[in-house]
């Protein structure tokens, strides 16, 4: 069902919250978003926005793609909303080709994977695997939200060093993920950092990352360091 007038209201309360100078920095950091689409808006306001609107999405943005940035980031937090975990896939998946930017694709992280972790995984496999750059990051970071604790196998840490990729945001991504492995799981991340990862890049970047973390102990990096010689 398409409401075109309810969405013309929500681009134009959306225009109404903009910032020219919040989207003059949006654009800095995010460049592979034209900066005439983006509004403005901050992550706040569309959080709140999108908890009063937690069952609208489907009336509200049946259509993708969006005309402006923070439609995307909109889109997303209400997807994160979903109770009913089938209902949260399948529109994941529908959003998930149109996710352009990595703003977007972080900001996606539906609450209710988190207690469907065996249903999850298979798709993580999937999107592993994915030709499109964002998908990849998207199954990084899903693996790296709920595989790095309680539910940990070190098979995970391979899945991800296996990705030999060409493309900056799954590479950072890459990094992101074992640096947040080592400070979670040391032993097994360190192993699989020493002989398993497929780029060199996201090894040494990993390296790096993890060593301006604040959750790696002194000796930890002491012993990154001579890893990274």
């Amino acid at each position: 069902m398409q409401n075109s007038g309810k969405n013309k209201e929500i681009e134009e309360l959306l225009i109404g919250q903009g910032d020219s100078q919040y989207a003059d920095f949006s654009a800095k950091i995010i460049p592979n978003v034209p900066r005439e689409r983006i509004l403005g808006v901050r992550a706040s306001e569309l959080k709140n926005l999108a908890k009063c609107m937690m069952d609208g999405c489907y009336v509200y943005f049946p259509d993708v793609p969006h005309r402006w940035h923070e439609e995307d980031l909109l889109h997303a937090y209400m997807l994160c909303n979903i109770k009913n975990y089938g209902k949260a896939l399948v529109e994941t998946k529908r959003f998930l080709p149109y996710v352009t930017n990595w703003a977007v694709c972080d900001a996606l992280s539906p609450k209710v994977f988190s207690k469907n972790k065996e249903k999850l995984l298979p798709e993580i496999k999937r999107w592993l695997s994915s030709k499109h750059e964002y998908t990849v990051r998207f199954g990084i970071s899903m693996l790296m939200r709920h595989f790095l604790d309680d539910d940990f196998r070190p098979e995970y840490l391979k899945w991800v060093a296996d990705i030999d990729r060409d493309e900056y945001y799954i590479k950072m991504m890459q990094a992101w993920f074992f640096a947040t492995a080592l400070a979670k799981q040391w032993k097994p991340a360190l192993e699989c950092l020493k002989h398993d990862i497929a780029n060199d890049w996201v090894r040494r970047k990993s390296i790096q990352k993890a060593l301006e973390s604040l959750r790696i102990t002194d000796k930890q990096k002491e012993t990154l360091r001579k890893l990274r010689k």
